[in-house]
Parts: structure tokens; sequence; C-alpha cells
């Protein structure tokens, strides 16, 4: 079960993620200070005995870096500069409340990726974002009314981000058929190495057999020798014991000559 300061930071951390969706304004603290609330507690939470598993610890993490990375964005006077900061931004992956059907930061992450691409545009075209007195239909009015450089410079603008965009699909799909293969060449050099192991262990096996049978037979050697010296000292013994014996009775039967 989770600990007390897990469900606090879980609420505080879901909190947050609602107000980075919200439109905010330059007066806008909370979050600021939300997310530094969120930087101590997840270092309670480390520290902490009851911790949750490492995945969902390194999740946690990566949300709060996501959201820190987010305020370090927003700060930045060039849409720009905001743009390229947000392409670095890693969303959480993982839902942080259960009733959650896409991660939040995730969902955070596309609108802003969004805010900054429109950002971009309205800052070549040298317009400015629609306030309190202005509408959609005006916007629309004014592009239409812009002269022919302006809009091949906003059609030109539309055509680099497509083109930034392919780049990153199309590393993002080379990085996951590196990563794909690498996985692969991963997994045949663990099956190489298990049959090693096993042809390996086999060997071993078949040594300390082939070990116990030339001990066993060493055995055998050495009692069959032992046998053998002894049959051959019983021998001796015998042959000695008869030549004594018939020197006796040649001495007996053949007197000494005077």
């Amino acid at each position: 079960m989770a600990s007390r300061l897990e469900i606090n930071f879980v609420r505080l951390l879901s909190r947050c993620e609602s107000i980075a969706a919200e439109k905010r304004g330059e007066t806008e603290w909370r979050l600021e200070k939300y997310v530094s609330a969120l930087e101590e507690m997840l270092v309670a939470l480390k520290k902490s005995l009851s911790k949750p598993t490492p995945e969902v610890m390194t999740d946690y993490t990566r949300k709060v870096d996501f959201l820190k990375g987010l305020l370090v964005a927003e700060k930045l006077s060039s849409a720009t500069e905001k743009a390229l900061a947000n392409q670095f931004l890693a969303p959480g992956r993982t839902p942080t409340i259960a009733n959650e059907r896409m991660p939040a930061t995730k969902t955070v992450h596309i609108q802003t990726k969004a805010r900054c691409t429109g950002e971009m545009r309205d800052e070549l075209l040298g317009t400015v974002l629609p306030g309190k007195g202005t509408s959609e239909t005006d916007l629309r009015n004014r592009s239409r009314g812009l002269p022919l450089d302006e809009r091949q410079s906003a059609t030109e603008l539309d055509a680099v981000l497509q083109h930034h965009h392919n780049l990153q699909e199309k590393l993002a799909e080379d990085m996951l058929n590196l990563a794909r293969n690498l996985k692969n060449n991963t997994m045949a050099a663990q099956n190489i190495i298990k049959q090693d192991n096993q042809t390996l262990s086999h060997s071993m096996r078949q040594a300390d057999l082939n070990f116990e049978k030339l001990k066993t037979e060493s055995e055998r050697l050495e009692q069959h020798t032992k046998k053998s010296v002894n049959w051959f000292l019983w021998l001796m013994l015998i042959l000695v014991s008869f030549v004594f014996i018939s020197m006796i009775l040649f001495i007996r039967i053949f007197p000494r000559l005077r």
C-alpha cells in the first residue's frame, strides 16, 4: 500500500499537472511553488523506508523534471528558444491517477508544442496573440490581408516545421530500429552464452565422472598390486622353508665323512 507521503505527493503532482494544462498568466505563481514542494517531497520519498518500486520512482522523477523544465522554458524570451527547449522535455510514461487515459504531462507537452509553434508563426508574421477584444475571425481576416511575401514566409515556416517534424519521426524510427536490432543481438548473444555454459557444465560433469572412474580403477589396481606382492612373499617363504627342510633331511640321511 502507498504511504501517506506518497499519497500527498501524487495529489500535489496531479494538481501541478492540472495547473500546467491551463492557460496561465505571467502573475501565476502557484505552479512554481508547487513544483518546489514536489522536489522536496520527492527527496523525502526517496529516503523513505516504504518508498515505491524503482520504476515508479523513475516515473515520478521524470514528471517532476518535466514540470521544472516547463517552467524554465516559459521564462525564455524568444518563441524559438521556447520551442527548442520544449523539444528536450520528456513527459511521464504512465498516468498519475487512475482515471487518466493518457499521462497528463504528455498532454501538457503536446499543448505546449502547439502553443510554441503558434507563437513562432505569430513572431515571424509580426502579429500578436489575440487579446480580449480580438477574435479568431479577425485574425483570419488579418492573415488574408497580409502581403504576399508574408504569406510565403508563413508557408515556408510551415514547411520547415513539417520538415523538422518528419526528421524527428525518422530519427525516432531509426532509434527504434537500432534498439530492436540491439535487443535481437543481445538475445542471440545470450543464447550463445547459454549454450556455451551448458556445454561447459556437461564437460565439467563428464570430467568429474572420468575422475571418479579413474580413482576407482586406481584403487582396484592398488589392491591387485598388494595381493600380488602378498602371494609372492608367501611363495618365497614356502620356498625357503622347503630348502631348509631339505637341507636338514640331507644332513640326516647322509652323515659327514670321516
